[in-house]
């Protein structure tokens, strides 16, 4: 079986598919799943981005380091 993951809440969401007896309930879960998933994402673009940015900084100013 699979590790799981550290931000996935499994008996969270075991619990709401259990809960989710009509189809409604159903589409909320997979919308609410979807949700999570790209706000997740959008997390991991933005350290991603923040640690590029930051490499970048560095970079330079170890340049213009040498530079004088």
């Amino acid at each position: 079986m699979r590790k799981q993951d550290l931000g996935f809440d499994y008996h969270r969401y075991h619990r709401l598919l259990s809960e989710a007896d009509s189809e409604d309930k159903r589409l909320a879960l997979i919308e609410l799943l979807i949700e999570e998933k790209a706000r997740d994402r959008l997390a991991a673009q933005r350290a991603s981005d923040r640690a590029a940015m930051t490499a970048h900084t560095i970079a330079r100013v170890l340049r213009n380091g040498r530079n004088c």
